[in-house]
């Protein structure tokens, strides 16, 4: 992720500072309020069986800036999603502990609903529905009583652009039998429906899992530009299967 040494002094700052200044790159700034300065340390994710523990994450310490891209990469079962499921703060199995200090914007909390998002490998998608209806309805579900229906739609159609499927709004998310989406257009889908309340954090598990070079691309790509849509620094993590 990031040498040791950085992320030792990112640490000793954050404990001097409510607010960390960040380093100096291309996507860095010394303001974070506009983006989640997001910090894990001390990460440990342990399966309990009986009396016994066995670990799958240990002391695991790093960081992600506003407005850049971290990418996890590992090998099938090396612990990604699990990494993921305890960062995002998700439930892990019954049988599973984690332990971890996070730290976001300078100050210890756990994630407050609507910070995040989690994109998820497995899409929960109606397959009767076209794309239009499946964006649509998710902004009557999640956007506040306060946006009138024109404002929801305009923020739909606006979320389908930025994920680059205005050219299949009319189509179908179809499924197995059913002509439809294709892989990747079901997984910018599923991202489309997370962005629309506009988190400034992004958790995405294995994004191009399943497919090919060119559908890698394409997702890869529309995950990429949203470090900063919408005016927003946007922090994204995703594990990348390698």
């Amino acid at each position: 992720m990031h040498d040791r040494p950085e992320i030792e002094a990112v640490l000793e700052m954050e404990s001097i500072n409510s607010t960390p200044r960040i380093h100096a790159g291309k996507s860095s700034s010394t303001n974070t309020e506009d983006g989640v300065f997001l910090t894990w340390k001390d990460l440990w994710v342990t399966v309990v069986n009986g009396k016994n523990g066995r670990p799958i994450l240990q002391g695991l310490t790093g960081f992600a800036r506003p407005g850049e891209l971290l990418a996890i990469m590992g090998p099938s079962g090396c612990g990604k999603s699990a990494f993921l499921n305890a960062l995002a703060g998700w439930i892990l199995d019954p049988h599973t502990r984690k332990a971890v200090d996070i730290i976001i914007n300078g100050h210890k909390q756990t994630m407050a609903y609507g910070t995040s998002a989690y994109i998820t490998q497995d899409e929960a998608l109606i397959h009767t529905l076209i794309v239009t209806e499946v964006v649509y309805c998710s902004t009557q579900l999640r956007l506040p009583n306060t946006m009138s229906r024109s404002e929801k739609k305009q923020r739909a159609e606006t979320t389908i652009r930025e994920m680059g499927l205005q050219d299949a709004m009319n189509t179908r998310v179809g499924g197995w039998g059913n002509n439809g989406l294709s892989g990747g257009e079901k997984r910018r889908l599923s991202i489309c429906i997370e962005i629309l309340t506009r988190p400034k954090l992004l958790f995405l598990d294995e994004p191009t899992s399943g497919f090919d070079s060119a559908s890698s691309y394409h997702v890869m790509r529309s995950i990429a530009s949203l470090n900063r849509r919408d005016g927003i620094r946007r922090t994204i993590i995703a594990s990348m299967y390698n």
